[in-house]
């Protein structure tokens, strides 16, 4: 009983780790856009993300009923499979943040309990019917249709202020992105800060101490939101610097359409229950917000490697959660081997960081690529 106990701990500490690297790998979906435009200096940006990403956190938990028991059987679920899980995620997260990809930490966290539930207890115990119309449906509709309402929404921005003097209007908009950006953090904790709450919930219903389909009880939310909030609140200024100058040219009006869009449709999805990577749908809101707005210029080189990143991650990160499970099911030793690789790990990827360091006096500087420029036709 105490080598269970001992590791409950050592899985709700991992879970809370992923879900601070979560919140710093998240920051650019509410604030990259806000921040890149100039509606909000930097540092007061995570500040307002990171509060709102813990208030957030207490809207909803529909979405952790979905991770503890709609996508792996949790009769079939040990706590080192969670555990392989988590360290499959958190590694994914750490290497994407390293390079300034805004990959989904939510599709990193399924990918790795997925590999890691299915070594560990077979493929019976991975609910593949729910994956697909929980997960990967929505992971290929909701940047489609955000991108969309998007391209739409600046189209219409523009359209109805092309009589308003531009200072005017970009005044305007920079007021209502403060709002704006406001919702999609807010948005971001009711979905994101839900996917930790649900696999410490998985954790706590694999030892008995929850019944099988409970909710979370009140500590493993306000955990789950502060680890969000408190990572948000780190930056995660090179990913915020891809989303907010890499992706495409954005301006104040854009910047208003792309958050207003993103927060509709993840809220949305919140309310249903579906736990879809708000990364995802931030990034199609920024790139429909680049094709909505005449002659702006959309780096195609750079959404290619965005997509490739979002490619990856469901098996990239099963692959590391499945080698984690099978080192981890050899007992205390194979736990602790797996324990300190992680370590290594997050150790080297925070040394290689500060080689190009990105920080909030150069987050909006970025080397023009014109290979990668295409200007675009009217909408």
């Amino acid at each position: 009983m105490g080598t269970v106990s001992f590791l409950l701990v050592v899985v709700v500490l991992t879970a809370l780790a992923f879900d601070f690297t979560n919140g710093f790998h998240d920051t650019a979906n509410s604030m990259a856009t806000s921040i890149a435009t100039g509606a909000l200096r930097p540092r007061v940006a995570v500040a307002v993300a990171g509060a709102l990403n813990l208030a957030g956190a207490f809207l909803s938990t529909e979405v952790a009923k979905t991770i503890s028991g709609g996508i792996v059987d949790d009769a079939k679920v040990s706590l080192v499979m969670i555990f392989a899980g988590l360290v499959g995620a958190l590694l994914w997260n750490l290497l994407t943040w390293l390079a300034g990809l805004p990959s989904s930490s939510s599709h990193a966290l399924f990918g790795g309990l997925i590999g890691a539930v299915w070594v560990g207890a077979g493929g019976s115990a991975v609910q593949f019917g729910a994956i697909v119309e929980k997960i990967l449906i929505p992971a290929i509709v909701s940047p489609l249709v955000a991108c969309v309402v998007a391209l739409l929404a600046t189209y219409f921005a523009y359209v109805i202020t092309r009589r308003t003097a531009p200072d005017q209007a970009r005044q305007g908009f920079r007021r209502g992105q403060v709002g704006s950006a406001s919702l999609v953090a807010l948005a971001h904790g009711t979905n994101d800060a839900q996917k930790t709450m649900g696999v410490i919930t998985l954790a706590l219903i694999s030892t008995g101490a929850l019944a099988h389909d409970s909710a979370p009880p009140w500590w493993v939310v306000l955990l789950s939101g502060m680890a969000i909030a408190l990572g948000t609140y780190t930056g995660g200024w090179r990913i915020i610097r891809t989303m907010g100058k890499g992706l495409t040219d954005i301006e104040a009006p854009q910047g208003f359409a792309a958050e207003t869009s993103a927060t509709a449709v993840i809220l949305a999805s919140s309310h249903m229950g579906f736990p879809l990577s708000t990364t995802q749908v931030c990034t199609g809101s920024i790139l429909g917000a680049g094709l909505g707005r005449r002659l702006a210029q959309v780096r195609w080189g750079v959404a290619g490697r965005i997509a490739l990143s979002w490619l990856l991650t469901l098996p990239a990160a099963a692959a590391v959660g499945g080698a984690a499970a099978w080192t981890a099911d050899h007992g205390t030793a194979g736990v602790a081997l797996v324990a300190a690789v992680a370590a290594a790990a997050a150790a080297g990827f925070w040394a290689l960081s500060r080689h190009r360091p990105v920080t909030p006096d150069n987050v909006n500087e970025l080397p023009a690529r014109p290979a990668e420029c295409v200007e675009q036709p009217a909408a």
